[in-house]
């Protein structure tokens, strides 16, 4: 049995190789082509505003209000790659009040040093995908990712813990639908969609735990140009 198991094994490794071996080297060929644009300075450039309305999810809830930005370059028709920056009003919801998660320093607890409505900061990195021509009405995917920051030196206080002022991982994806306003320019172009947003960190304080995530759920507006 054995014997079979191991000749069955080499030959899915057989039969997978040559399909893993085409598809990497279609890949390879594609790179050059989405790099040529950044290496010959003929960069498509390409900006983004978005405004959105996010409901919090979970024990742990808090509604998010956020404008960000992003500046980039479209690499092809359908793919555009670029960085931005956002401001979020994060307001929880009902908090409890909670007095016995420690500091982790014995000294204090947060109970004293957090608000239920806090600003935040996420900078990342944007991926954007365009299904359709740029003409018409199309459809669209959208993904942000990389950290957000709470200001100040207070906590989030949640309804069972506290996100602290460290980095929060930070992840938007969107998936909506793309508008053209300008029939002379067709770049001009109004973005409606829906919108899901995790922010976690293990640096956070939780009951009986340092792990914590804010999961929400909303809509999403955006002009580009």
């Amino acid at each position: 049995m054995k014997k079979i198991s191991i000749l069955m094994s080499a030959l899915i490794m057989l039969i997978c190789a040559p399909t893993a071996k085409a598809q990497y080297y279609e890949l390879a060929n594609q790179l050059p082509r989405l790099l040529s644009p950044a290496l010959s300075g003929s960069l498509n450039y390409k900006g983004y505003v978005d405004f959105s309305g996010m409901a919090g999810l979970g024990d742990n809830r808090a509604n998010f209000i956020e404008l960000s930005t992003s500046q980039g370059f479209k690499y092809s028709s359908w793919f555009f790659m670029g960085v931005g920056i956002g401001v979020d009003v994060a307001m929880a919801h009902q908090p409890e009040l909670i007095d016995d998660i420690p500091n982790g320093d014995g000294d204090g607890y947060y109970g004293y040093g957090s608000s239920k409505t806090k600003v935040m900061i996420p900078v990342f990195t944007d991926f954007r995908f365009n299904i359709g021509q740029e003409q018409n009405t199309s459809f669209f995917i959208d993904l942000k990712l990389g950290a957000a920051w709470i200001m100040g030196s207070s906590y989030l206080r949640l309804n069972r813990g506290y996100m602290s002022n460290r980095a929060q991982f930070y992840l938007k994806p969107t998936m909506g639908i793309r508008i053209p306003i300008n029939s002379n320019n067709s770049r001009q172009a109004v973005n409606i969609g829906v919108s899901y947003q995790l922010l976690t960190s293990n640096d956070n304080y939780g009951w009986r735990s340092r792990s914590l995530s804010l999961n929400n759920i909303g809509a999403t507006v955006g002009f580009e140009w």
